[in-house]
């Protein structure tokens, strides 16, 4: 897969490098199973994210309770898998109208605040939000529908400094 053009990423993109791609899955435990085959790899780190482990999820501008378990490897680009566990969200929307497979685009940020400023300021509203994913209650993400420019929604990742424990499945 070839990551999306600068030329058309929104602006706020345009110097960024896609840091992970996010791929939905109907069941995350036998997906590692399988991608951990293909990647020849098992070193994932694994969480489960929704009200008590993430602060402030909205979607659709609404606040919202949903949840969802994902687990991460590499760096270049990471892959993120994607279970989603109660909706609804962005997820069950795509699977909806899609199915299962690639789903978004990752960039990390600085400022998850800042730069949805700046997506907005280009027409962009966040469709689903989360703070306080890491240990120490910084980094969070925030999505933007940016399937009829790149196919995927794009996610803006503010990284924490220190992650949460990983899970087991």
């Amino acid at each position: 897969m070839t990551p999306p053009s600068p030329a058309v990423l929104p602006r706020p993109l345009q110097s960024l490098e896609v840091k992970q791609i996010g791929l939905l899955v109907p069941d995350l435990k036998a997906a590692l199973a399988q991608y951990s085959l293909l990647l020849g790899r098992d070193d994932w780190s694994i969480f489960t994210y929704g009200p008590g482990s993430v602060d402030h999820l909205t979607y659709r501008g609404e606040p919202s309770s949903y949840r969802m378990r994902l687990a991460f490897v590499g760096a270049g680009p990471q892959i993120e898998l994607v279970e989603s566990l109660d909706g609804p969200n962005i997820y069950t929307e795509w699977i909806e109208r899609h199915g299962y497979g690639m789903h978004h685009f990752g960039f990390y940020v600085d400022s998850i605040a800042d730069t949805t400023v700046a997506m907005q300021a280009e027409g962009f509203e966040p469709i689903q939000t989360g703070s306080a994913t890491g240990q120490d209650g910084d980094g969070g993400y925030a999505y933007f529908d940016t399937e009829n420019l790149l196919g995927a929604i794009t996610e803006l990742i503010e990284v924490p400094s220190r992650r949460r424990p990983t899970e087991r499945v």
